[in-house]
């Protein structure tokens, strides 16, 4: 039988409460380090919420710095060509706070920034994330009302960037999952050209 924690007081219980230092860590403005981070790091991840309370959780990759800093609480990331679901971007509409987790590869800590988002389709700064050439057709401009660096434990129990530990094999290529998984009409072939090395080659058209 699942005992279930339903209340803050059990959820302490079990937990306890952070250090002083972790519970009073979050800055509401970036730090000259802040900066320096988002210029090294390429990878983030972005979770937003609607209006029903359903989640989403996008990654979002360009070269190192394709996060713009616009001033000491506001920042930008663009649009890039995808599937053009656009789950985070209708949450957004609807809900504006999003939480982001910006990456350094090699790097066990993580800077965590929370804010409230809007949607542009154009401003004086989307020439300054051009990359390839491509102009984001929108880039999302992020309020700053929490920032800090999270702890590495994380990184250090998954062993995440240690190659020997690396098994990409362990499952099917991405053509034959989206075979199995998503598309089990779609030929096998097509889909392996399709994700072929020349996918890469399509990343910013």
């Amino acid at each position: 039988m699942s005992t279930e924690i339903t209340t803050e007081a059990e959820l302490r219980e079990l937990l306890g409460v952070p250090g002083q230092r972790a519970a009073n860590k979050d800055r509401p403005v970036l730090h000259e380090r802040d900066r320096q981070w988002l210029a090294a790091s390429p990878f983030c991840l972005v979770a937003t919420a609607g209006a029903d309370g359903s989640c989403d959780v996008s990654p979002k990759g360009d070269p190192p710095g394709f996060t713009l800093v616009l001033d000491e609480t506001t920042i930008a990331i663009p649009e890039r060509p995808g599937n053009r679901r656009a789950d985070g971007y209708r949450n957004i509409l609807a809900n504006p706070h999003v939480g982001l987790l910006y990456l350094i590869p090699g790097r066990t800590d993580t800077l965590r920034i929370n804010g409230r988002a809007r949607l542009l389709r154009d401003a004086p700064w989307f020439d300054d994330m051009r990359v390839q050439g491509h102009r984001p057709v929108l880039a999302v401009e992020v309020t700053i009302e929490q920032i800090f660096y999270h702890c590495a434990k994380a990184f250090l129990r998954s062993e995440l960037w240690r190659p020997e530990t690396w098994r990409p094999d362990v499952l099917p290529t991405r053509a034959r999952l989206v075979k199995e998984v998503e598309a089990p009409a779609d030929d096998l072939a097509a889909l392996e050209r399709h994700y072929g090395p020349q996918y890469a080659r399509t990343l910013y058209s």
